[in-house]
């Protein structure tokens, strides 16, 4: 798409809901709140509200948005992320979009792909965007 830069975060607040679905067997769902700060080419925060299917205790997938608020190589603004992700095994990569027409500030026109991932180093989101 254009320029790609990684994006340490962390995740500093998570607070789960349940949510009732029915009877879905051994499968459960909830809601979750949780909240970001990020490093490197972006400094700044989010809040992500996501919806998760579980297994146990394992989140076997989850779709979310995320609002995130921050400077992206000196831009300041917000935008929003669109991701979802399936956890099968020891992979935890999630794939999504910049929703177009969701920025904000300097970052207004932001479009692009992002894919979450974490590893032995923490936690990356990485940016393929452009900005006109």
């Amino acid at each position: 798409m254009g320029t790609v830069v990684r994006i340490p975060f962390e995740v500093t607040a998570w607070e789960p809901e349940p949510l009732d679905l029915g009877e879905p067997g051994p499968v459960g769902f909830g809601r979750v709140t949780l909240r970001k700060t990020f490093s490197g080419p972006l400094t700044g925060s989010s809040v992500v509200a996501m919806t998760s299917a579980t297994v146990g205790e394992a989140p076997a997938g989850y779709v979310a948005v995320e609002l995130v608020t921050g400077t992206l190589e000196g831009r300041s603004g917000t935008f929003v992320l669109q991701h979802s992700g399936v956890v099968d095994g020891g992979d935890s990569r999630a794939t999504g979009v910049v929703l177009p027409g969701t920025g904000t500030g300097a970052l207004a026109g932001l479009r692009g792909d992002v894919e979450l991932t974490h590893d032995d180093s923490g936690a990356v989101l990485t940016l393929d965007y452009e900005l006109s």
